[in-house]
């Protein structure tokens, strides 16, 4: 269970924020809502549909309970996106280091979006534009997003997947994860996770490019700068807001 990070002597916010807190690695059942709340299954309840009623929450197709269309809104009026702002300077410094496209996945109900990318600027590179939906069953990011989730939610999305839970139990090991054709034929890929203040996975920091330059082993030559690129976003993340990198 999430421990609560500090009591603002409002119960009734304090536990809002508890429910927001526990929805941002994706979506979630009332019953795993409870789990990570510490909550009362009635309060939990009580409190999601009042946060539905503004907007803050909401419910995918398969009626989990998600973070709601207002906190975007409310992101684009305080003027950025953290992860994407805390983001970019760090994927232009990896595509640097390693010769690579960079990006970063957050999910999204059953996809995966790119919410930012640094592009290899000449020769043979994998263009995956800030945006770009993908799937959840392939691919090194998707291995990141699902790694470190809950029992349930791990065995729903190793439903067709290109990767095994044995796999996802080595990447939660080494903390990186690699694939080689598991989104498209002849891409390699590496990927670290991005932790939001909570020390949720809420990301993904991936390489990728084509396996003929980056190896039948990509992880060997890159996991290292991927790992590190994405410790360092998550230091950023963990600053208050408006407090700027060193």
């Amino acid at each position: 269970m999430d421990t609560p990070r500090e009591s603002s002597g409002v119960g009734v916010i304090d536990k809002a924020a508890a429910v927001l807190n526990a929805l941002e690695a994706g979506p979630t059942s009332l019953a795993e809502l409870v789990s990570a709340t510490g909550l009362a299954r009635p309060t939990v309840h009580r409190l999601a549909l009042a946060l539905i009623h503004h907007r803050l929450v909401a419910r995918d197709m398969h009626g989990r309970f998600v973070l709601g269309s207002r906190l975007v809104e409310l992101a684009s009026g305080a003027g950025e996106d953290r992860l994407i702002s805390a983001a970019n300077p760090v994927l232009n410094q990896l595509r640097t280091v390693t010769g690579e496209s960079a990006q970063v996945f957050r999910r999204q109900g059953d996809a995966r979006v790119c919410v930012a990318s640094a592009e290899r600027p000449i020769g043979l590179r994998d263009t995956i534009p800030v945006g770009t939906k993908l799937s959840m069953k392939g691919g090194s990011a998707a291995q990141i997003l699902l790694a470190w989730e809950d029992h349930s939610r791990l065995l729903e999305g190793l439903e067709g997947a290109r990767f095994t839970p044995a796999v996802l139990a080595g990447v939660r090991r080494r903390g990186w994860s690699q694939s080689l054709g598991e989104r498209e034929p002849g891409v390699a890929s590496v990927s670290a996770p991005v932790r939001g203040p909570s020390g949720r996975v809420i990301a993904a920091v991936s390489i990728s490019g084509p396996i003929d330059r980056l190896t039948r082993q990509p992880g060997r030559l890159h996991a290292e700068a991927v790992v590190n690129a994405a410790a360092a976003i998550t230091q950023a993340l963990r600053k208050p807001s408006g407090e700027s990198g060193s």
